[in-house]
């Protein structure tokens, strides 16, 4: 397949770096998991005693943060100032408050002209919540990945149990709806389905099902 840009948004735990990985792999294409990117940030602000809703104090940081990532099995491994965060990014305080960085016009800034340095030569696969409306408005393919509030806590829920987190199912229903409104009315790059992008309702659907669904809508974007 040509070099092409495939971005994928949708809300939290809808099944977007999955299916981003898997597709990026099959495909030879780069991923880039851009939610790690800003989690990366919150975990940075955490660790230089830095609250998360001080938008001064976290842009501050920015200028000598560097994030980095490696291939890794199952996940990507994501790297903070040349340390491993892979995990930590994961963490129910990270989690809880990434929206809320995420929002700040310049950690927005500094991650999307990152975001679009990778995706230059094309060949990549981008997930998030604003690529393509944002950061990679010109992306040849654009699809926008959804599933129920119940769904996607489950999904949570079965990945906390087996890192050990003790996170109730209902807890994570409530944060889940948090983030998906913080997400959407944020007044910066807010979560939303861009006009030319292919929404695909992933509730019921198994991993690969989902993958041959992606595959499909690509081919018919791409006439391949």
């Amino acid at each position: 397949m040509n070099p092409i840009q495939i971005a994928i948004d949708g809300p939290a735990s809808a099944g977007k770096s999955t299916i981003a990985k898997i597709l990026a792999s099959d495909l030879n294409f780069v991923y880039v998991d851009t939610g790690a990117m800003y989690r990366a940030i919150t975990l940075a602000a955490f660790q230089a005693g830095v609250k998360p809703e001080d938008e001064a104090g976290v842009t501050a940081l920015l200028p000598d943060l560097t994030i980095t990532f490696e291939p890794g099995e199952p996940v990507q491994r994501v790297f903070l100032d040349g340390t491993e965060v892979t995990e930590a990014i994961r963490s129910v305080e990270v989690t809880a408050n990434v929206s809320a960085v995420s929002a700040y016009a310049a950690v927005r800034e500094a991650m999307t002209a990152l975001q679009r340095d990778i995706a230059a030569k094309g060949g990549v696969v981008m997930d998030g919540r604003d690529i393509g409306t944002t950061v990679l408005p010109n992306a040849e393919v654009k699809i926008f990945l959804i599933a129920s509030v119940a769904e996607r806590a489950q999904r949570r829920f079965k990945e906390n149990q087996a890192k050990g987190m003790d996170t109730t199912l209902a807890e994570l229903e409530v944060a889940i709806e948090k983030r998906d409104y913080l997400d959407s009315h944020r007044e910066i790059s807010p979560l939303k389905k861009a006009d030319d992008a292919v929404e695909l309702d992933t509730t019921g659907l198994s991993i690969d099902g989902v993958v041959a669904a992606v595959k499909d809508i690509i081919a018919t974007k791409t006439n391949k």
